[in-house]
């Protein structure tokens, strides 16, 4: 049985020069449950992933990263957790099967365990009669697929999602949320930013940010109701901001 990893954040502040992009922020992040980050742009969301992943260094604060509920080391889990950054960096005029060759090789991945997981990448994102196709000519929506894919190849147990859905039309926005429950049901740990507020209501336990500051909490229709708001829009709009 696969172990259960997870994160815990504890009062991570990151300060830039003269600007403040977290300003002592707390998570938990658990195992099993769709983690959104919710929150206009400038709210702290990219800065976070890039802290977690320790591309950037905290100014102050603690992540902590266990397995099992037992603190375990960065460095012991980096090959488990993948990323997809808000602006990707495919290759244009390599196909869909180049890259995911590429990164097989990248990766170290056995033929026979790649040829089994590219076969399933390939099924449920619905590409197969597209592998020969270039990065460069897929409309957005497959090249998010293409992206989510080429992190999903080496079988993660975190993955860490930028504003996946930015700029994607709505039918594949919801076929990219359909992929993303899949990945839920496996007891993978999903972490997602997104400033679409109606996707705020997809996620199982949703995390607000504004400024950098972290002004709500929990279940999506919980903190609805709390709020006594019809939704997400509203509760920011109520805050002096909008998010799209």
């Amino acid at each position: 049985m696969t172990s259960a990893l997870s994160i815990h954040v504890r009062e991570l502040k990151k300060v830039f020069k003269t600007t403040t992009a977290l300003n002592g922020v707390s998570f938990d992040f658990e195992p099993g449950s769709m983690h959104g980050i919710i929150g206009p742009e400038g709210a702290g969301k990219t800065t976070l992933m890039r802290v977690i992943l320790g591309l950037l260094k905290p100014t102050a604060g603690q992540i902590n990263f266990k397995r099992d509920g037992q603190p375990i080391n960065f460095e012991t889990i980096r090959a488990q957790i993948a990323y997809m950054p808000q602006q990707q960096s495919l290759y244009a005029d390599l196909s869909i099967a180049e890259h995911l060759d590429f990164f097989k090789e990248l990766y170290g991945i056995s033929e026979d365990s790649y040829q089994e997981k590219r076969a399933e990448l390939l099924h449920i994102t619905r590409l197969t009669e597209f592998t020969d196709r270039p990065a460069g000519k897929l409309s957005g929506g497959m090249y998010k697929k293409l992206g989510l894919m080429c992190a999903l190849l080496r079988s993660p147990q975190i993955i860490l999602l930028d504003e996946p859905t930015n700029g994607v039309d709505p039918i594949s926005r919801r076929e990219f949320w359909d992929l993303l429950y899949r990945l839920a049901d496996q007891k993978i740990l999903i972490l997602l930013t997104t400033a679409y507020m109606d996707e705020a209501e997809r996620c199982g336990h949703v995390h607000l940010l504004e400024n950098g500051i972290v002004i709500a909490d929990g279940d999506p229709r919980h903190l609805l109701d709390n709020a006594k708001a019809k939704s997400f829009d509203e509760l920011f709009l109520r805050r002096g901001h909008h998010a799209k």
